[in-house]
């Protein structure tokens, strides 16, 4: 463990990291709630932080002077990137691909044809965990703009391609 903040002798001492800007004590010392803060959080100060309190004159009890905390950073899906896989002819079959290169946790992909024909796609042709869209027998109204959706719980992204067929 790296020590990132403390109290100690009526002085705070924030430590040289890259947290060092962005976090400190939420109320004065002694209020007695030692809560603290993080700004402008990045998915790198996901992990596990360990809070430890030592009062002078008191015994030390490892069980009891210790809290710990598991800290997960959610970030939304970063834009994804559609492909289409496969020639648009009549009846081919082709895959349309949608996958984003960043996400915690992982994205969840929805696609759907745009409107003047919206369309909803329902497994086994579309993968969402995968981001795949399978179209078979491919027909001339089947072209269109389709739309893939990334998305978890921090937030959305998404992308289209169009099939001309």
């Amino acid at each position: 463990p790296v020590q990132i903040l403390s109290y100690l002798g009526g002085v705070v001492k924030v430590e040289e990291t890259d947290l060092k800007p962005r976090m400190g004590f939420l109320y004065p010392i002694l209020s007695h709630n030692i809560s603290v803060f993080i700004n402008a959080t990045r998915e790198q100060d996901s992990g596990q932080y360990m809070c430890s309190v030592n009062v002078v004159d008191d015994s030390i009890r490892v069980d009891k002077n210790v809290g710990i905390i598991n800290l997960t950073v959610l970030v939304p899906p970063a834009a994804p990137t559609c492909q289409l896989h496969g020639n648009a002819i009549v009846g081919a079959n082709v895959t349309l691909s949608c996958s984003s290169k960043k996400g915690k946790p992982s994205p969840m992909y929805q696609w759907q044809r745009e409107p003047p024909t919206l369309q909803v796609f329902f497994p086994p042709a579309q993968d969402r965990a995968k981001g795949t869209l399978k179209l078979t027998n491919l027909s001339l109204e089947m072209s269109g703009v389709y739309v893939c959706r990334a998305e978890n719980q921090a937030g959305s992204n998404n992308c289209s391609i169009v099939l001309e067929v």
